[in-house]
């Protein structure tokens, strides 16, 4: 009751702001609710690490998500207007046993932030649901983190295969900035050795690209399996033992570690793996340059997108058409 109350007070306070229509809100896409299988039958290596079993149906009301992670751009915006602190160092690429290290960097540092059209990183589970409660005060709508049920639901957009174009693995390059061959080769030259496996094909990308440059799936979302993983509500459990059966964020009975842990989905361009059911896990004040960004979903009617969406989109067509000819000139 206390925090619907202090919700509702600041959309109260944030109405002008809202009316002024200058806030960059991310374009929504509505999903129709139903039932689907979620969780997928092949067990994960790692006894701790989170698995994608058993599979079980789960009923998704009607919702809204985002069709591109947020940006840097956004997020810079959110900065600008707050003077909200995220942390100075991430995880990082290293010459290490773990092949990574922490280090001094941030979302807006060049290495991980070429351009305002990349998906932030470095930012912490903490950091993107500070960005959307700010979001919501500003603009009177509810924005959040998807559920991870919402999430998967949204992802497999009414597909039953590994992927949301189907079974394929060597057409997973079209949809989505994963682990590839060029990308695989620039992580070994930072890690000094070859490290994981990549994807037999190429994307274009060797670490995070602009959003939007990949196939979108069939409810026209863009990078939902690769470029950033993507923070989720719930936090970490290792298998859906016990899930909720509603769509709704599972945030009770978390499994224990050392910190809170939280649930990211869709692997990043460090990533081989990225079929739609596989889960990951980060701490909830935990930033990585190593591929962990986020996008959000919105309950409630679909309301008319502000003018700021239509500016954005304009935007992004230049932004990935420059990003086109900036591949022809590599090549």
């Amino acid at each position: 009751m206390q925090s619907t109350l202090l919700f509702s007070l600041a959309l109260m306070a944030s109405t002008g702001a809202a009316a002024a229509g200058s806030v960059a809100e991310p374009p929504m896409v509505a999903i129709k609710g139903g039932t689907f299988a979620m969780g997928g039958t092949i067990p994960g290596p790692d006894k701790d690490y989170p698995t994608d079993q058993p599979v079980h149906d789960v009923r998704v009301a009607s919702f809204q998500m985002a069709k591109y992670e947020v940006t840097v751009g956004e997020f810079r915006q959110f900065i600008e207007a707050t003077g909200h602190q995220t942390q100075k160092d991430c995880w990082k690429f290293a010459s290490t046993e773990w092949g990574m290290d922490m280090g001094p960097g941030a979302w807006n540092t060049p290495a991980y932030a070429p351009g305002d059209y990349h998906p932030v990183m470095c930012v912490t589970w903490k950091d993107a649901t500070a960005y959307a409660t700010w979001l919501s005060a500003q603009t009177g709508k509810p924005y959040r983190l998807p559920s991870e049920a919402e999430w998967e639901y949204a992802a497999r957009a009414a597909s039953k295969t590994d992927y949301p174009f189907g079974d394929d693995a060597s057409q997973v390059c079209r949809h989505a900035n994963i682990r590839d061959i060029s990308g695989s080769k620039a992580i070994a030259a930072i890690i000094g050795r070859a490290g994981k496996k990549p994807a037999v094909c190429e994307d274009g990308a060797e670490f995070t690209t602009v959003v939007g440059m990949y196939e979108p799936n069939a409810f026209g979302l863009y990078d939902m399996i690769g470029n950033v993983g993507e923070y989720v509500a719930d936090c970490e459990h290792l298998n859906y033992e016990g899930a909720p059966a509603d769509g709704s964020a599972w945030t009770a009975n978390c499994h224990k570690r050392g910190s809170p842990m939280k649930m990211h989905r869709g692997g990043s361009f460090s990533s081989r793996e990225a079929r739609t059911v596989v889960r990951g896990h980060a701490g909830d004040e935990n930033p990585s340059s190593i591929g962990e960004g986020f996008r959000l979903a919105l309950g409630g009617p679909v309301l008319p997108q502000a003018p700021a969406v239509a500016r954005f989109e304009a935007e992004l067509v230049t932004a990935r058409a420059a990003e086109r000819e900036r591949r022809k000139m590599v090549k």
